[in-house]
């Protein structure tokens, strides 16, 4: 059974749904892949899966001797994180609810 090596960014301000556009582009491939995928992706969440990519094989190295040309990215997901809610004037007196959302980024690695 292959080692999986894990990195995991939290909190990050950023809405799961623009998120999971990014995560799903890296998915399955190789590393080297999935990084010069994201470097010059123009989303907003590309820098953050890009470093989130870099500390994951990090991970990896740093815990066993890994060929880092055989590591793929074997999981990658995002779930809900906490959600700030603010509000905004509006006519007569009124106000409207604004939903701030944040996410968590998983990403896990295994060989080949």
């Amino acid at each position: 059974m292959s080692q999986s090596y894990n990195a995991t960014l939290s909190g990050v301000r950023i809405a799961p749904r623009k998120a999971r556009l990014v995560v799903d582009l890296v998915r399955g491939k190789q590393v080297q892949d999935a990084l010069d995928a994201v470097r010059f992706l123009n989303k907003r969440g590309a820098p953050a899966v890009f470093k989130l990519i870099s500390s994951a094989i990090a991970n990896a190295q740093q815990s066993a001797s890994v060929d880092v040309d055989s590591l793929v990215v074997s999981e990658a997901y995002v779930n809900e994180g906490p959600m700030l809610r603010r509000f905004i004037p509006r006519a007569k007196g009124s106000a409207s609810g604004i939903r701030k959302t944040s996410s968590h980024i998983t990403i896990k690695l295994s060989e080949v």
